[in-house]
């Protein structure tokens, strides 16, 4: 049986082997060069086919979760906390974080990592195979309640219910309207039941989540069930985006300098600084 150049294409196409069709003709002639055996020939088309549909998978699941940046775990600086420590995170980096549905808060001033850390956990949820969401606190409660007001409040939420690994970043942040908790806790709940791991960010504490969502008896149901399979992690350490200002250094004591201010806090600074200006002295 012959087959062409274009009906190889055709077959190639129906069993969607994307990589083979783009690079067969190179590993034919690879092989030819090589003298491959069937085995080797076959085996190799079968890797990559694998390796070429698992990156695919992964790139379509990440643009899917949303996030507003990429990070991983390896970025993350964990020499700048205090009682952070890799090893903490060990259950949540592997595929027990959905088997296992475990929940975890993040808790710090702004600029300690918590963007940074839950996103490198849901990113590595997606490496193993899970998706994920990210959203913040004020959107995803924005989001229900307008749909509730609309009647389409059930249809709204299997998009926070639905996936794998939830983050919801900055709770605490900016104010809610009168049913955050209300629309919060069906989300919290629901993934609750179905035993599906969410990882939330907060600068708050979590006695007050009451006032933040408006209802502290609704934010105790909603702590309870986050915390029954999950954890606390307070993140500490300098702000990563003010680290280079030195700010813990300052003494807000000390006399004032008579030195020039510096625009920019850095050195060099990114403007030139004023010089200072000096009367002259007329000329008798």
């Amino acid at each position: 049986m012959i087959v062409t150049e274009q009906d190889l294409d055709t077959l190639l196409a129906r069993l969607s082997l994307a990589w083979t069709r783009k690079n067969h003709r190179a590993l034919i002639e690879r092989a030819e060069n090589e003298q491959w055996s069937y085995h080797d020939l076959l085996a190799t088309v079968a890797q990559e086919e694998v390796a070429h549909r698992r990156q695919s998978r992964l790139r379509r699941r990440t643009v899917a979760a949303h996030f507003p940046f990429l990070k991983t775990i390896d970025e993350f600086d964990f020499t700048l906390q205090s009682t952070l420590r890799l090893s903490l995170l060990g259950s949540y980096l592997g595929p027990e974080l959905v088997a296992e549905g475990r929940n975890l808060v993040l808790h710090g001033k702004p600029g300690r990592g918590k963007t940074h850390l839950a996103i490198a956990i849901a990113y590595r949820a997606i490496q193993n195979g899970y998706d994920a969401l990210f959203t913040t606190a004020a959107t995803l409660i924005d989001d229900l309640s307008q749909a509730f007001q609309n009647n389409r409040f059930r249809a709204a939420l299997p998009t926070y219910t639905d996936p794998h690994v939830l983050v919801i970043d900055e709770v605490g942040y900016l104010s809610y309207g009168p049913d955050a908790a209300n629309v919060l806790f069906h989300v919290v709940n629901e993934r609750h039941l179905r035993k599906s791991p969410m990882i939330f960010t907060t600068n708050k504490p979590l006695t007050a989540w009451g006032s933040v969502l408006h209802d502290p008896d609704l934010a105790e149901a909603i702590i309870d069930r986050i915390l029954e399979r999950g954890r606390f992690l307070a993140l500490d350490g300098p702000s990563s985006r003010t680290r280079h200002l030195k700010l813990d250094e300052l003494n807000t004591t000390t006399e004032p300098s008579d030195l020039p201010a510096r625009i920019s806090g850095k050195t060099p600074a990114d403007f030139p600084e004023p010089t200072p200006w000096r009367r002259s002295t007329p000329e008798a």
